[in-house]
């Protein structure tokens, strides 16, 4: 099995955290994190339903992942996302200590890995994450689109 068909499994988890997010009518963005083949972390975007703009899917599932591992340190976890991580959460891989970081779609706007600033690889942190992207790049990019372009025409409506 190839590298990127190992991670297909667990992003199509996270493809399904992210359409729970839509279901709710939150940005549709998931997460799961993964150690030694097994979740031990599930997050979907819920900003909206908690009123609390730190509840993005990454920062969800990896509060989930300490809880049940009862440590905060995530070293050997991979975290599987849909989309780019923010600042805020790609400032949470390196807090976290995750050992690597797989998404799907970039995010030119707000992207804090590849797209506006790298800060999981910055060599100043006393940590930096592996990465691999563009894994179901297609589906991760395609659900956040039609949710924004539906949203755009209820809006315009």
């Amino acid at each position: 099995m190839s590298a990127e068909h190992e991670h297909i499994p667990y992003m199509r988890e996270a493809l399904a955290e992210a359409r729970k997010a839509c279901a709710r009518g939150e940005v549709p963005v998931g997460a799961v994190v993964v150690r030694d083949g097994e979740i031990i972390g599930r997050g979907h975007n819920l900003r909206e339903t908690l009123m609390d703009s730190s509840a993005h899917a990454e920062m969800l599932a990896l509060r989930e992942a300490a809880q049940k591992t009862g440590d905060w340190r995530l070293t050997g976890c991979t975290v599987y996302v849909t989309i780019e991580p923010c600042p805020m959460c790609a400032g949470a891989l390196v807090q976290f200590r995750v050992s690597r970081l797989v998404y799907g779609a970039k995010d030119p706007k707000a992207g804090a890995v590849d797209s506006v600033v790298d800060l999981v690889r910055n060599p100043r942190f006393n940590h930096q994450v592996e990465v691999v992207s563009g894994v179901l790049e297609e589906e991760c990019r395609s659900i956040i689109q039609r949710f924004f372009k539906d949203l755009r025409e209820k809006r315009d409506v």
